[in-house]
């Protein structure tokens, strides 16, 4: 199953009355709007069932429009419809003297407005609307193949940047190690075995202290599994936007623990990189379905 991005645009291309055209952008949950004129305003339960069909998440906007019509397609307006507005005219002048009369144009757009009221309009909107989803799910399948690319780099460098963690831990615990026993011993000097044993064992105590405070191995597993749920939910496809999204701040608690943790500038610069390469994995997670 594909990756879908919440953001798309796509149009159906017009009949000789209806138009349609369908926007998306990034939301918590599914946020429909429909834009629809009076005489097809019964049509949107029908637009709704068929839009929740196939999105999930996003906020959407549907708008139909008739097209109006050129002026080789004009038709005069029937006798019946300009005796009403002649009479509705004549009703309104008798109490508003200073009232303008109806212009020509005014007469037909106001006769067309009627003309076009699209009685059988309801199956021809559905099928441009299913043209128009379908059109759109593509656009937001596109957008969503690049965007889980980008995240599968992104991934990929994380665990680039770990590995690189990993074996800097141990280097800084032998590091600290000696330098407490040579502080130890220094501080000694020419003292009895028994102190220089005693100092010793402390100097070891406080490394093993040490080494404990600055271990990261546990949040390099974690970040192991999370980058590896990333992966697979991408491999998988369809409606994965939440869970990135809750992956992504779990990956973000253990770079923030790991620099924490940081005692050397090695592992600082590696936990601000993974924190920059987090921060932009969640503003693409964002748009995800």
């Amino acid at each position: 199953m594909a990756v879908y991005s919440m953001t798309g645009y796509a149009t159906a291309a017009p009949t000789t009355r209806i138009g349609l055209e369908i926007r998306s952008v990034n939301s918590r949950f599914l946020d429909l709007t429909f834009k629809l004129p009076e005489e097809l305003r019964g049509s949107e339960p029908a637009l709704r069932e068929r839009t929740t069909a196939r999105l999930k998440r996003g906020k959407v906007e549907m708008r139909v429009w008739i097209e109006g019509r050129g002026e080789g397609e004009l038709q005069a307006p029937a006798a019946a419809e300009l005796q009403k507005l002649l009479s509705l005219q004549d009703g309104i002048q008798a109490w508003l003297p200073q009232a303008a009369a109806l212009s020509v144009a005014e007469v037909l757009q106001l006769t067309r407005r009627q003309s076009v009221a699209v009685t059988d309009g309801h199956d021809e909107l559905l099928g441009l609307a299913d043209q128009a989803l379908a059109a759109l799910m593509k656009a937001r399948e596109r957008e969503g193949q690049r965007l889980a690319t980008m995240l599968l780099d992104h991934s990929r460098q994380l665990r680039q940047l770990a590995q690189e963690a990993q074996p800097l831990i141990p280097q800084l615990v032998a590091q600290q190690r000696q330098r407490f026993l040579d502080r130890w011993n220094e501080a000694m000097g020419n003292a009895g075995s028994v102190g220089s044993e005693a100092a010793q064992d402390r100097a070891l105590n406080e490394a093993t202290a040490f080494a404990i405070r600055i271990d990261v191995a546990e949040e390099i597993t974690r970040l192991d599994a999370h980058l590896s749920e990333i992966d697979r939910l991408l491999a998988k496809g369809g409606d994965i936007g939440k869970r990135l999204d809750f992956l992504i701040q779990e990956l973000h608690r253990e770079a923030n623990t790991l620099g924490s943790k940081s005692s050397s500038l090695e592992l600082t610069r590696i936990s601000v990189d993974m924190k920059v390469l987090v921060e932009q994995m969640r503003e693409q997670v964002q748009n995800i379905e």
